[in-house]
């Protein structure tokens, strides 16, 4: 894979097709193999798909961290990209944390952006119970290695009855680094709330969720489609946290309309 090395970070990437560029960025604890069958749809059909690892995940490396990894700092890093590659504007594409770091980008650099779309996330604070978890969680990443929260949780990343995504899904768990996992969880527990500035986007924007996702439930999905001027909501069935892998070609439908819609309204 290609790299990107700027001021601000070493950043390691996809970067299939060609034509208006499409940014896919990954969620905790995965890299940029959770969007393949995307890169591959989309780089197809007339798009430039970049599909970068974060800072500390696949093969990016952490660099010098206090500890925390602010999503600011993952944001930053995704401009540096941008600029580097001298892409001007952007679709850009979250999952999970990857979507908390798209709305974290889109306050930052709302000029970067003409066309959002955030994939089972959600734009509040994070609770003080949260926050709590989060850190409790970092500590035993620290402690004992991804493996065993990868057990944990693959049932509520991957609905049981889409065990073709399962494997993918547990293999990129395993290969994260901990300690990149644990800075970013501590980042998340202090970011801000988003709700004010989805409220004020003025491109459009697209929101997926699936139907079994009890992270980020449809509940979470229908109040930002509520809050976004001009946005689209598409609920995947017989999904979990993974629409994008475990139901690929509804995802892709979904993901399709919106893009051709960004076509027409130019």
């Amino acid at each position: 894979m290609p790299v990107s090395r700027t001021v601000h970070a070493e950043t390691s990437y996809a970067d299939r097709g060609s034509g208006p560029a499409l940014l896919l960025v990954h969620g905790h604890p995965f890299d940029h193999t959770m969007w393949q069958p995307q890169i591959d749809r989309f780089s197809r059909a007339g798009h430039r798909v970049l599909a970068p690892d974060l800072r500390g995940y696949g093969d990016s490396p952490l660099g010098a961290s206090p500890g925390s990894t602010d999503l600011g700092v993952f944001a930053e890093d995704l401009i540096a990209l941008l600029d580097d590659l001298g892409i001007e504007e952007c679709v850009l594409a979250g999952l999970s944390m990857g979507g908390q770091i798209a709305m974290e980008l889109v306050r930052r650099h709302p000029g970067r952006v003409r066309g959002l779309v955030l994939a089972d996330t959600f734009p509040a604070a994070e609770t003080e119970d949260g926050r709590r978890a989060r850190n409790a969680m970092a500590d035993r990443l620290l402690r004992e290695g991804m493996r065993g929260y990868a057990d944990e949780v693959l049932d509520r990343m991957v609905a049981p009855h889409n065990t073709h995504a399962a494997p993918h899904v547990h293999r990129m768990m395993c290969a994260t680094d901990p300690v990149a996992a644990a800075a970013a969880l501590r980042g998340r527990a202090e970011r801000p709330d988003y709700r004010e500035t989805l409220a004020a986007l003025a491109v459009p924007a697209l929101i997926v969720v699936g139907r079994e996702d009890t992270y980020t439930p449809v509940a979470d999905a229908e109040e930002m489609h509520a809050l976004l001027p001009h946005s689209t909501l598409a609920v995947i069935e017989r999904a979990a946290h993974l629409p994008n892998l475990e139901r690929p070609e509804e995802f892709d439908a979904a993901l399709d309309a919106f893009l051709r819609s960004l076509v027409r309204t130019r």
